[in-house]
């Protein structure tokens, strides 16, 4: 049976139609695999370590004098300052490296005598690391010179300069946190692409392993700056 113009137009748009349908899909399909891939990610970290030297140095020196009348006890605190700047200048540190930070007096009765204690707080601050460790070696000088130190009174080391050494060490950490995602990418038959998103951690500066604690005098100048970077690479 002969078909006449209508049919074959309605034939035509119909196949068209399911050729769209069928190539819509397809591509709807694919675009969706391509996506999917797109998404694919892993998360690593990656840390940053570098030692470094503190460079400033900063001592609390509280030290006290207790006795019954309040001349006598503040010329014996003025005794101990003026020996402790002799032993500071001894040593070589500048007049203006120490500075007086404060004083207090307390007053009370002790079996009906009035007693006075003077406490009085000194600050050290310097760059000069290598003089300050010095000072530290031979605080029992101070002992002999009859100033004796309160608890609580010691060395205090920093690093100042970190800003100096952020851009190298977010660097170095995001290097190892990639070879972290290249190891799992090969484990995984993939590749590694860019960044998809990093989160840079905090850094801390602590002591180097094995050499002081963080207080007092056993405070070390010789520190470890520590970074940890989140990121995110896409696979391919």
């Amino acid at each position: 049976m002969a078909l006449d113009v209508r049919d074959k137009v309605f034939l035509g748009g119909a196949a068209l139609l399911a050729f769209g349908v069928v190539a819509g899909g397809y591509l709807l399909g694919d675009g969706l695999k391509r996506a999917k891939a797109a998404d694919r990610s892993v998360t690593v970290r990656g840390l940053a370590e570098k030692d470094v030297t503190a460079d400033l140095a900063t001592w609390s020196i509280s030290y006290s004098a207790t006795g019954f009348d309040l001349p006598t006890v503040r010329g014996e605190i003025d005794a101990n300052t003026k020996e402790l700047q002799a032993y500071f200048k001894s040593l070589g540190f500048r007049p203006e490296e120490l500075k007086p930070v404060g004083a207090g007096v307390n007053q009370w009765l002790n079996n009906g005598v009035n007693t006075i204690t003077i406490t009085q707080r000194m600050l050290l601050r310097t760059t000069d690391i290598a003089r300050a460790q010095r000072a530290v070696a031979q605080q029992f000088d101070l002992v002999r010179r009859g100033v004796t130190l309160q608890e609580g009174s010691g060395m205090r080391y920093s690093f100042t300069r970190l800003n100096d050494v952020k851009p190298q060490m977010v660097a170095a950490a995001t290097k190892d946190a990639r070879a972290a995602a290249e190891q799992f990418a090969k484990d995984s038959g993939a590749g590694v692409g860019g960044i998809k998103s990093a989160t840079q951690g905090y850094f801390s500066i602590d002591a180097r392993d094995g050499e002081g604690g963080g207080d007092g005098g056993s405070d070390t100048p010789y520190k470890k700056v520590r970074v940890v970077t989140t990121v995110d690479f896409y696979l391919k």
